[in-house]
């Protein structure tokens, strides 16, 4: 008989139960515990050493928080069920089940055009299979079609519980002390009204912090500058490792990344998709290290080159600028690298390059902060606050990068 009483000693809340056997049964799932090999904040540490915490901690956190947000419900008499309960925490618990190596940073890379929430779905879709429908519930409160709102607002929402702990466990392990959020008051001051989640009026300062700490992270964590160089560089290594294999060389791979060194997209026959998943969750950061580290010496030149910059933390210089790049100095840049590096044009494409990164404390298509006022009327956060407006809310920030070889402008 296994004790499924188990209690996780977390460093950001301290002791973290397990809610149930059922819930405890896909913790140890293999499909959750490869969460252990994927990280939080992708390749982040490559600034902020302390950042190599996983996927696997953050679901376990946000199940924590949601835990906490049902029995406040609870408390104000709000009616869940404990099927209900277990439902929503299956829900948080999976919802990054999806992630891949290096989390964001390879997210459109493994699979062409599969965000990690579509590969979430997927995922559980097939447990539920094999569970024999026990985690119908927790899918329909994910995908957004369970009747009770609210419980998708935990999920996905401006301030839901995956966002409320990965700002919170995200500036713990950088030591970002602007992205720190009072999670528990937050949790303390919610409601649901009309079946959708509301934020009691005397949360509405903790709510304003937890906005900008959102703002804040993502400028200094999220989409900082040599973050972006190295996942740039990560994502070039991959798609010329690819375009190697296409050639007929046999490159160094475990058998789930060699599965993804053919071009993937996503299948529609749902035995293309079991043998998708399959390989999908056998891959993890693992793979990808242990073959960079191979492909040093693989004898097409830009690949092992790249591949050793990435390994040796070699990155590729940067340069962020809140207007598009000028044509010609991308012209000028790609010729540089071009001579010095001894490239063709092709090759030249994978160490100078251009984009963008942005920043929206409000995103797009996700439901307002709602605040229920001492009067009982439901106001968004920007008809309320003393600091936002819905346009300052909803801007959306965006810089540019352009990439290319440190090493052309250092002579």
């Amino acid at each position: 008989m296994t004790n499924k009483k188990k209690i996780i000693n977390d460093p950001v809340y301290g002791f973290i139960s397990m809610p149930g056997d059922f819930i405890f049964d896909l913790v140890s799932h293999p499909w959750f515990q490869r969460l252990r090999n994927i990280r939080q904040l992708g390749l982040s540490s490559y600034v902020y050493p302390g950042a190599v915490h996983s996927r696997f901690q953050h679901s376990l956190g946000a199940m924590y928080l949601t835990n906490l947000a049902v029995n406040t419900l609870r408390s104000k008499n709000i009616r869940i069920s404990e099927k209900e309960e277990e439902a929503v925490l299956i829900a948080i618990l999976l919802h990054d089940i999806g992630h891949g190596p290096f989390s964001h940073a390879l997210e459109h890379s493994i699979i062409e055009d599969m965000p990690h929430e579509k590969m979430s779905l997927l995922i559980m879709e097939e447990l539920n299979r094999s569970y024999e429908g026990r985690l119908t519930d927790a899918i329909t409160i994910f995908s957004g079609t369970c009747p009770r709102r609210f419980f998708h607002d935990l999920i996905t929402g401006q301030m839901d519980m995956d966002r409320m702990d990965y700002l919170r466990r995200d500036s713990f392990f950088t030591g970002v002390i602007e992205g720190s959020v009072g999670s528990d008051r937050i949790i303390r001051m919610l409601n649901v009204e009309d079946d959708r989640l509301v934020v009691d009026e005397k949360g509405i300062y903790s709510v304003e912090k937890f906005l900008i700490a959102r703002r804040m992270m993502y400028w200094q964590v999220y989409n900082h500058r040599t973050v972006v160089s190295a996942e740039k560089l990560l994502t070039s290594l991959l798609i010329r490792a690819r375009e190697v294999s296409a050639r007929g060389v046999k490159l160094f791979a475990t058998p789930a990344l060699e599965y993804f060194l053919q071009p993937r997209t996503i299948p529609e026959d749902k035995t293309e998709i079991s043998t998708l998943i399959h390989h999908f969750t056998m891959l993890d950061e693992s793979d990808i290290i242990s073959a960079t580290k191979v492909w040093m010496s693989s004898e097409d030149r830009t690949l092992a080159d790249l591949c050793r910059r990435f390994v040796n933390r070699d990155l590729l210089g940067i340069e962020l600028q809140n207007n598009p790049f000028d044509q010609e100095k991308v012209a000028e840049t790609r010729k540089k690298t071009k001579e010095m590096l001894h490239l063709s044009d092709d090759e030249c494409l994978y160490y100078v390059n251009t984009g963008d990164v942005y920043n929206q404390t409000y995103a797009p298509g996700t439901p307002e902060v709602r605040i229920r006022l001492k009067n009982g009327t439901i106001k968004d956060i920007t008809a309320v606050s003393d600091l936002f407006d819905k346009d300052a809310l909803s801007e959306k920030v965006t810089k540019y990068y352009l990439c290319y070889p440190k090493e052309i402008y250092d002579k």
